[in-house]
């Protein structure tokens, strides 16, 4: 799988989390759990948007498939 999220964002996150220093290994393991996680958001959200009769995925999709995932 492509590599989406820029690590310097990732790094941010951290960072803003109240990390003082992060590792690489730590960013990229961040972005890989992230990702994993965003598309299997999309892919509910996808369902969710067809169930309901559209092609455009919209915020409420996005939010009502988060919470089935968790």
């Amino acid at each position: 799988m492509m590599k989406e999220l820029p690590v310097a964002s990732v790094d941010r996150i951290i960072r803003n989390a109240g990390a003082d220093r992060v590792s690489e290994d730590a960013k990229e393991a961040l972005a890989a759990i992230l990702e994993d996680y965003g598309m299997k958001v999309s892919v509910e959200a996808i369902k969710l948007c067809k169930h309901a009769g559209r092609k455009t995925v919209k915020e409420e999709d996005i939010k009502l498939a988060s919470q089935r995932l968790l």
